[in-house]
């Protein structure tokens, strides 16, 4: 186990006990420091915004709803300076530990929640996910990672970034606890497994022959569970313009977050935090519109895909996590490739679990699972049942 300062925000280290026999009693978790803990600054990852702002009077739903249920909260962790990013690295904080990739990026933006779980010193992390900030952490790390039909969970007291795309998630080490922890979010009890899987071909070519190859495998185990998948293409569009329309939509309501708070109190940024802003305060105007027109497109494509409870598999990322410390062009490069498979996410707003199933030169990568709208405990059932039949 690594020292807690690898995944710890700036007075993070907190201990809140969970109620005694709740379903979740005996179970610890870590909250991204997006979320409010009652008495703490909610850091968002950038010391301006820690300075700017006052302590939280009232836990976030997320974190109330697990101490309730019974978890102890052991921590409060780093990530991505005000949620913009997928990588994992704060110029400030410095990048939580991949332990299963120590040369490699965790993965962002809930970087330290992830980084906490793989390393067992919680069991669960919670996160958020906008652009792929619970699925790509998941995937880097080898974790379950879950993003819920978006607007199921209230987000009292999770800091926004583009609330048409936010959501809460979290992660696990295991389907058994990642079952329990989705059920007591939920408030609700085990799902039926989907009768049909839909293989995504253009999401799977658009990885590679080495992503496919590491996770046909578990596609084999998943066919023999359920049955044989079909075949179709999950944006016939094509993925990029996907990407674009996402990018679009999430960095103009970004600068739309935070343009006052940026303005008055004119923050110290990353560089490439502050191109991300700067991004999305020029965009023309024309833009947003196509972006949404893009999206009513992608909802009823994955309303169409998921009709009758069908299934979706996709690899969560091209491969595994990056290198830590690319260079700006390779990063945006490897950025951009994640937004690909990633957009559908916060345009169409469908429940996502992400596996670890794969394992690509040496490093993890995750086979994602993708339901209608509402079926996210099917999801969770259907990983669950997986790893049983093992």
């Amino acid at each position: 186990m690594r020292d807690a300062t690898d995944f710890l925000a700036p007075g993070g280290a907190l201990r809140i006990e969970g109620r005694a026999g709740g379903p979740l009693d005996g179970l610890t978790f870590v909250a991204k420091d997006l979320f409010d803990v009652a008495g703490t600054v909610t850091g968002c990852g950038n010391p301006d915004w820690a300075r700017t702002h006052r302590p939280a009077e009232r836990h976030a739903f997320a974190v109330s709803r697990l101490l309730d249920a019974g978890a102890t909260l052991v921590g409060k962790t780093i990530t991505d300076e005000i949620s913009l990013g997928l990588l994992g690295e704060n110029a400030f904080y410095g990048t939580p530990l991949n332990p299963r990739a120590p040369d490699r990026v965790p993965g962002g933006s809930s970087s330290g929640s992830a980084s906490a779980v793989a390393q067992g010193v919680a069991d669960v992390g919670i996160g958020t996910d906008t652009g792929g900030s619970v699925r790509v952490p998941a995937s880097f790390c080898g974790l379950y990672g879950i993003r819920p039909t978006h607007g199921r969970l209230p987000l009292d007291g999770m800091a926004p970034q583009a609330p048409s795309s936010d959501t809460t998630g979290w992660f696990a080490r295991d389907a058994a606890t990642f079952a329990r922890v989705s059920a007591a979010m939920f408030g609700e009890g085990e799902a039926p497994l989907p009768t049909r899987l839909v293989l995504l071909t253009d999401a799977f070519g658009f990885a590679g022959a080495e992503t496919e190859a590491a996770l046909a495998p578990a596609v084999a185990r998943l066919e023999r569970l359920i049955s044989p998948a079909e075949r179709a293409l999950l944006a016939p569009q094509g993925l990029s313009v996907w990407g674009r329309a996402q990018r679009t939509l999430q960095m103009a309501e970004a600068w739309a977050t935070f343009r006052d708070w940026v303005e008055r109190e004119v923050p110290a940024f990353s560089y490439l935090v502050a191109r991300s802003l700067m991004a999305g305060a020029t965009i023309p105007a024309s833009e947003p519109p196509w972006a949404a027109l893009m999206r009513d497109e992608a909802r009823a494509r994955l309303a169409q895909l998921t009709a009758g409870g069908a299934v979706l598999l996709m690899p969560t990322t091209p491969g595994p996590a990056p290198l830590k410390g690319l260079p700006l062009p390779e990063m945006d490069r490897a950025r951009d490739r994640i937004n690909c498979l990633c957009a559908h996410g916060g345009l169409a707003g469908h429940p996502q679990v992400s596996l670890p199933l794969g394992e690509a030169g040496g490093a993890p990568v995750g086979l994602s699972l993708i339901g209608a709208r509402g079926a996210d405990m099917s999801l969770v059932a259907l990983a669950a049942a997986l790893e049983k039949a093992a």
